[in-house]
């Protein structure tokens, strides 16, 4: 009994770390550690008899979310071997309480193993967790992959309806049913709760300007959503459905261990110590491949793997010369205020950013200025912020695809305005 109560409390407190939307929760669960195969260390969790049940180094967790098997059985093993519709790196970082997500999107074009050239969902079907994390592994600088989870469609569904929907802006009319995975997508655009059914179409639909990156970017968008849903303390009412949901839908063989320091470890994290970030890169255009990729921007994600995850490579040719100025950088105007979108853009060329475009309107007033970390870059971010003097950092990939940075113009532009004249 002890050790169901522990995996009901992990699956809720390490949600608070990263629920991914689509398919995928953020329960993290291990598989043989990295370091356990290099010789035999100890494991990077705490000593449960010496009841310290914090995490004892960096961990780096490889979250999967797994197509419907049509065929197969819920909760058998066959259930967890279609390709992954949801791919992410987790990095919980105990030295300074960050917990790290870099959103790996499905089309992402890899080297597989006895494949050769594919895409990276398609790891996960040909050899399991274990192929999918060697993929990782090999592609992202070498980053060591610790523990994996693999979890199915339906848990994302579940975990929705239990805490009550989620809290959303529909950007755009999304309708559409995709038979091989039943799903019927139905959703009017605006600020809306979701369901679990809906929040599911939101996080899977494609058939827009952005395709697979624009479901890279809803899912970070339910991510944050969902982990205000389940901080709550509220939610431990719900522990014997999560008991449930988990027992079917997750594949995992997580140690009592472990389950009680990620346990801590979800339960302690602060908003703004999840960091979030999109593979960089581009679309691959319609003469250079038969099928559509995701192309990685090696420099970029070098520059993210080092940041985010601390690798140890080489530095890249370019990677520490650049100026901030010479960035990209997109402005949103998210005010309410018609111009704010021009004065903001007009202060970043005046301290010499030579390269901003005026991006659409944000669909909703936001009451703060966000400088969105499109690729990654924290320090540039802070560098933006101190130019215009408002705002803060937002650590996700939300912004304008085509930009290194996005600034959503908020409520307070105005007031800071004010302030200086």
């Amino acid at each position: 009994m002890l050790k169901r109560l522990a995996w009901t409390l992990a699956f809720m407190g390490v949600t608070t770390v990263a629920a991914a939307s689509g398919i995928t929760l953020a329960m993290l669960t291990p598989f043989q550690s990295t370091a356990q195969q290099a010789g035999g260390q100890k494991s990077p969790f705490g000593n449960l008899f010496g009841f310290q049940y914090g995490i004892g180094r960096p961990v780096n967790i490889l979250v999967m979310g797994i197509d419907r098997v049509l065929d197969a059985p819920a909760g058998s093993a066959a259930s967890f071997k279609g390709r992954s519709d949801t791919m992410l790196l987790v990095r919980l970082n105990p030295e300074d309480g960050t917990a790290s997500i870099l959103t790996i999107p499905r089309d992402t074009q890899v080297e597989i193993p006895t494949i050769g050239l594919s895409k990276i969902n398609a790891a996960n079907a040909h050899g399991g967790a274990d192929l999918a994390a060697t993929v990782v592994s090999r592609t992202f600088d070498d980053v060591p992959v610790d523990r994996y989870v693999r979890i199915s469609t339906d848990a994302f569904r579940e975990l929705v309806d239990l805490v009550g929907g989620v809290e959303v802006n529909v950007p755009e009319r999304m309708q559409y049913t995709d038979q091989t995975q039943k799903l019927k997508i139905d959703l009017q655009p605006g600020l809306q709760n979701l369901n679990g059914v809906q929040a599911e179409g939101f996080a899977r639909f494609r058939y827009d300007a952005m395709g697979d990156i624009g479901r890279a970017q809803r899912q970070q968008v339910l991510m944050k959503a969902l982990q205000k849903k389940v901080a709550n303390p509220m939610m431990l009412t719900q522990l014997p459905q999560l008991y449930g949901v988990m027992q079917k839908q997750i594949d995992s063989d997580l140690s009592l261990q472990e389950m009680l320091s990620l346990v801590q470890f979800g339960l302690q994290l602060k908003p703004d110590k999840l960091r979030m970030v999109l593979l960089p890169g581009r679309f691959s255009s319609y003469d250079e491949y038969e099928e559509s990729y995701w192309l990685i921007n090696s420099t970029s994600t070098q520059r993210v793997m080092q940041n985010y995850f601390e690798t140890g490579g080489a530095i890249a040719d370019g990677l520490e010369s650049y100026s901030p100025q010479e960035l990209r950088i997109s402005v949103q105007n998210a005010s309410g205020q018609p111009r704010a979108a021009r004065q903001v853009a007009d202060a970043l060329i005046s301290h010499g950013f030579s390269n901003v475009f005026i991006e659409d309107d944000w669909p909703y007033t936001e009451p703060k200025t966000k400088v969105v970390v499109q690729q990654g870059d924290l320090q540039a971010a802070k560098i933006l912020q101190a130019a215009i003097g408002v705002g803060q950092v937002e650590p996700d990939s939300t912004g304008t695809i085509d930009s290194d940075l996005t600034i959503r113009v908020g409520a307070d532009w105005t007031k800071h305005l004010k302030e200086q004249r």
